[in-house]
Parts: structure tokens; sequence; C-alpha cells
């Protein structure tokens, strides 16, 4: 397992917009899961790779693309995943849920 996009799939229109809007950033793959919990806020997108932090976003949508890119970017380039000046992520630093510890 490489790079991950890993985006809930049980808000259909969401993540469906989502998914159609996204060109998946070189290096990564794209997972569609069932319910990531966040059903107040959808739609949730995680990411995540081996021996790396994982982070959970919610409340994305088809207009985040260019923020996500922006993420996949410093998310590829961190050692352990963690990024500590997410300026270049836009609006997704303003939609982290959490941050797991690799």
């Amino acid at each position: 397992m490489g790079h991950e996009i890993v985006i809930c799939g049980s808000c259909r229109e969401g993540d469906a917009a989502l998914i159609a809007a996204l060109v998946v950033p070189v290096g990564f793959t794209l997972r569609r899961v069932e319910c990531m919990s966040l059903c107040g806020e959808p739609t949730a997108v995680a990411f995540r790779a081996p021996g790396k932090a994982t982070y959970l976003f919610a409340g994305l949508h088809a207009g985040d693309c260019d923020d996500i890119h922006g993420f996949a970017a410093l998310y590829s380039a961190a050692p352990g995943g963690w990024i500590e000046d997410a300026r270049a992520a836009g609006r997704l630093r303003l939609c982290l849920k959490g941050r797991v510890p690799a």
C-alpha cells in the first residue's frame, strides 16, 4: 500500500460529486469505503500511507479539489506524514477532524 485517499461512501450524493471532480494526485490511489462516522459533515476524506500519520477531514465537496491536491503534495513530502504548516492545503486545514500518529 502506498499513499491513499479514502473517501466516505455513505453520503452518496456528496462523495459521488467529489469523486467525479477529483483528478487523483500522482502517487496516490483513491479508495471509497462505507461510513466514516462523520455523517453530520459530509463528505469525509482521509489521507494515509504506511509509516505516516493519518489525517481525517470532513465537510469536503467537489470545490475542494485544488486544496486536496495541495494537501496531497504536503503529505507526500512530509517525513512520517507530520505536517507543521498546512497553509498550502487551503480550506482543508479548517476541515481537519483528526491526525493519528503512524
